[in-house]
């Protein structure tokens, strides 16, 4: 309630069982209001605890706080492509102030991300971290009805027919990197993501009861979540651990590795392992494999191709869902991309009904 003593106005409010009886120190009932509600919004979020943001000067600082609050939660990869996006953004929008940061300059970076060749859904990626950072500071909201993201294609990937898979393995098998057929023919059995593929330790595989547990995922959904192994991924995990005969639980699966020249035949052996470093990628390693056997497919499109073959066999979306460690959001647009595999399995569930109708035509 406000009230007017001599020329100020005052404000009187009940709030945790305590009256608050101030001065507004203004003449002006508009701002004392004003000064009122902002108050009793202090009193609330000290008393919820609730510590208040003051937003940094410029984006790029704002960049550096978000990049070290977000660590520990988003996987190494998800990281990795947060700073990349922040590396195109940052010239262009660092230098401005947050509370500056309206749609029209968002418009113009996409339009400028445009001529330079980016693909829409990388410029959406680089948008969406600037909303996470203005999100953080309570400012997106103001400006997203002005704001809309680039029409991308779904790029739903390619699944490998058996003839290309098989071209594949052959050409996995003659590579540089003896971890490379293991690594895709478990993804090939399990739809594990890379990172959760090349961080995968010993400790996260139980070979006598045939399953394995994911560590940090892309997704929570995906974190820890449990998958049964297969008998073509079991064979392979067992083949595999011969080779690293005193592993320890802590030891990574695909360890780094360092090759030379093996004698005369120039075949390449492994020189030095440390079990202790996770592999740092199979770019090269699978580029020219794929080379060799003249498939045009990413690393991902092995996923791809478990949820294909899953699907086809009639297994539910829900069990494949939980088997890739898809988010609900996921889970829903996959529902759409997969529509057409399902088919046959929705058929075979709308027969069960008949097994019930005591109806007859």
């Amino acid at each position: 309630m406000l009230y007017r003593r001599g020329d100020m106005w005052w404000w009187k409010f009940r709030f945790a069982g305590r009256v608050f009886r101030e001065p507004a120190k203004t003449a002006n009932r508009e701002v004392a209001r004003r000064a009122e509600i902002k108050r009793r919004r202090e009193l609330e979020e000290g008393y919820h605890g609730l510590k208040k943001r003051q937003a940094p000067q410029m984006l790029k600082t704002a960049a550096d706080e978000w990049l070290k609050l977000k660590q520990p939660t988003l996987a190494p990869r998800s990281h990795l492509i947060e700073r990349t996006n922040l590396t195109h953004v940052l010239p262009v929008l660092g230098s401005k102030l947050l509370t500056d940061i309206d749609a029209a300059d968002i418009s113009r970076y996409q339009h400028s991300r445009q001529k330079q060749g980016a693909a829409a859904k990388t410029i959406n990626l680089e948008v969406g971290t600037v909303r996470a950072i203005l999100r953080r500071h309570r400012l997106w909201a103001t400006i997203q009805p002005d704001i809309r993201m680039l029409a991308a294609p779904d790029d739903i990937g390619k699944a490998l027919s058996l003839g290309d898979e098989k071209k594949l393995l052959d050409a996995c098998a003659a590579s540089r990197s003896r971890s490379l057929l293991p690594a895709v023919l478990l993804a090939l059995n399990t739809g594990l993501r890379y990172s959760e593929l090349r961080l995968l330790t010993w400790a996260q595989i139980d070979l006598k009861r045939r399953t394995l547990r994911v560590g940090k995922s892309k997704t929570a959904a995906g974190t820890g979540r449990g998958i049964p192994l297969n008998t073509k991924a079991t064979e392979v995990l067992t083949l595999w651990a011969e080779q690293f005969p005193n592993r320890e639980p802590e030891h990574y699966v695909f360890p780094t590795e360092r090759y030379g020249a093996g004698g005369d035949d120039f075949v390449p052996t492994v020189h030095s392992v440390d079990p202790t470093r996770a592999i740092g990628s199979w770019k090269e390693a699978w580029e020219s494999a794929r080379e060799t056997a003249n498939v045009r497919i990413r690393f991902h499109d092995l996923r791809h191709t478990c949820v294909t073959r899953m699907l086809e066999g009639g297994v539910p979306l829900s069990v494949v869902a939980s088997l890739l460690g898809w988010s609900p959001a996921t889970t829903a647009r996959m529902a759409k991309r997969y529509g057409h595999i399902g088919e046959a399995a929705q058929r075979t569930a709308v027969g069960v009904l008949e097994t019930f109708s005591v109806a007859s035509v």
